[in-house]
């Protein structure tokens, strides 16, 4: 079974485990997570989250980062392998997808996270005027 590790600007990682706990709380204990505070390099979040991994054990993981291009993926990405993937825009319904499949296989779960991520994106058929007051 991958490993789940989540790396977010703090305290988004810690919230969104919070979120896990409240809707899943017996697969919220699959989930490992980093909040990145402003004074963290790529390089400090990448000697956490390998410290991180390294104490969970598992043979594989998956990482997931809310901004691409930021610092908790640019870390996390030096982290990336054939064992270790990332997978940035994390939202609510892509975590509740990775935390309700995270027994199957690394490739599987990636799948499913980025399925579960798109799905949970809505966008209304109402057009919005910008220079609209209301």
């Amino acid at each position: 079974m991958p490993g789940l590790l989540l790396i977010a600007h703090a305290p988004l990682a810690t919230a969104l485990k919070v979120v896990a706990e409240h809707t899943f709380p017996h697969c919220a204990a699959q989930l490992t997570v980093l909040d990145v505070t402003p004074d963290m390099s790529a390089d400090d979040v990448e000697g956490a989250a390998r410290a991180l991994l390294q104490a969970a054990g598992h043979a594989e993981a998956l990482i997931l980062t809310d901004v691409f291009g930021a610092t908790p993926c640019n870390g996390a990405q030096r982290l990336h392998s054939e064992t270790v993937r990332v997978v940035s825009g994390v939202n609510v319904p892509m975590l509740w997808r990775s935390l309700c499949y995270i027994s199957e296989p690394l490739a599987s779960l990636i799948a499913r996270a980025v399925q579960g991520g798109a799905a949970g994106i809505m966008l209304n058929d109402i057009p919005v005027n910008p220079n609209s007051e209301t």
